[in-house]
């Protein structure tokens, strides 16, 4: 390979350690990080994508290439960061970790690719926030493998290629419609993640609980499974959660009545709604009549920042069907009114209007 050419112009060469992380695979090192699945064959769900990933991996392997770059797309939680590893696991290939928002500059980015090896696997989290230099940098980098880097500014400045390693980028965004489509087109194969089936998350909890060595019924699998809001990474936090409420006030045995007792400690009702989630329908409900009411001042009802409610509440409570988004502004569902016991409130609202509008007719 190359050597790395001159630092570039836009400040002192970084330091590529403090940019990317090598990740060791989940080994013997920690029991709880191991949660991880290690290998498709241990990956629960998404069927379709494991199947298309299996194709790509397998077909790299047999032509002895670094197969095509890999987009993961989809919700926080589900599995991007887990299959980043099993990708770099079953190409027998070590792992570089980074983020989109920790590449600021072209050159915090050429320094990473300048230290790859032939055949590594760089893994960018988030990748959709990237600096848009950096962005344009890795158009190349990702098409030819190879990088330009400008020395010198104004008329005098010259650009001087850098071949780098072949590597194979895989990239994890929760928001990929704020890709710009060049970055998106250099993909060679785009994963769509999907939300877990109830029956899934039983899986991986059972999964989990027997490497942490946890007494699990199938009750109490089957309960905190259909609260996890269908993704993985919760079903495993709530298991922990309730693995010590056995531990502290039960017999160490997760029981259906056990883990519902402790999710009720927790704050975390049937359908996986949290308190801010209660607070925000409550206030919804209660204090604006079920709405439409704007973000801004749903924010200030609960106490949260308008992003806050944005982006943790609202994608689930609109996915269960609880709250609706309108021009407008917030407005709660039937479900919703149901769900917080307050259907007859809802329904006196709903004559007291009907009188109201009765009386002004003519």
């Amino acid at each position: 390979m190359t050597p790395p050419g001159p630092p570039p112009p836009d400040g002192p060469d970084p330091d590529p350690e403090d940019l990317v992380v090598p990740v060791a695979l989940p080994g013997d090192s920690d029991v709880e990080a191991s949660l991880r699945p290690r290998s498709l064959g241990e990956f629960v769900g998404q069927q379709k994508v494991r199947e298309q990933l299996d194709l790509v991996l397998t077909g790299a392997k047999l032509r002895g290439t670094p197969p095509d770059h890999v987009l993961l797309a989809g919700p926080p939680g589900l599995g991007k960061t887990s299959l980043s590893m099993i990708i770099a696991a079953e190409l027998g290939a070590a792992l570089r970790l980074t983020s989109g928002p920790a590449l600021e500059r072209a050159g915090d980015l050429a320094a990473i690719l300048s230290n790859l090896v032939e055949g590594d696997v760089l893994f960018i989290d988030e990748i959709h926030r990237i600096a848009r230099p950096a962005e344009e940098m890795l158009y190349l980098a990702m098409e030819d493998f190879r990088i330009d880097v400008m020395v010198g500014k104004g008329p005098g400045a010259t650009s001087i290629p850098l071949d780098i390693a072949p590597f194979t980028l895989v990239g994890a965004t929760t928001r990929s419609g704020q890709l710009t489509g060049p970055l998106r087109d250099r993909f060679g194969f785009t994963a769509h993640m999907e939300f877990y089936s109830a029956d899934e998350l039983t899986t991986v909890i059972r999964r989990s609980a027997t490497i942490l060595g946890v007494d699990l019924r199938a009750d109490g699998a089957t309960e905190i499974a259909r609260r996890s809001r269908g993704t993985p990474r919760i079903a495993n936090r709530l298991l922990r959660r309730v693995r010590d409420y056995a531990q502290v006030r039960a017999n160490g045995a997760i029981t259906r009545q056990v883990a519902r007792d402790a999710l009720a400690v927790y704050d975390v009702d049937e359908l996986g709604l949290d308190r801010l989630d209660r607070s925000v329908l409550t206030a919804l409900c209660r204090s604006f009549g079920g709405g439409p009411v704007g973000l801004t001042t749903l924010a200030i009802a609960v106490g949260e920042e308008p992003t806050t409610v944005e982006e943790v509440c609202e994608p689930f409570l609109v996915r269960v069907g609880m709250l609706a988004r309108t021009q407008r502004g917030r407005v709660a569902t039937p479900a919703a009114w149901e769900h917080l016991g307050l259907a007859q409130l809802r329904e006196d609202s709903i004559a007291a209007e009907a009188t109201l509008f009765d009386g002004l007719a003519p």
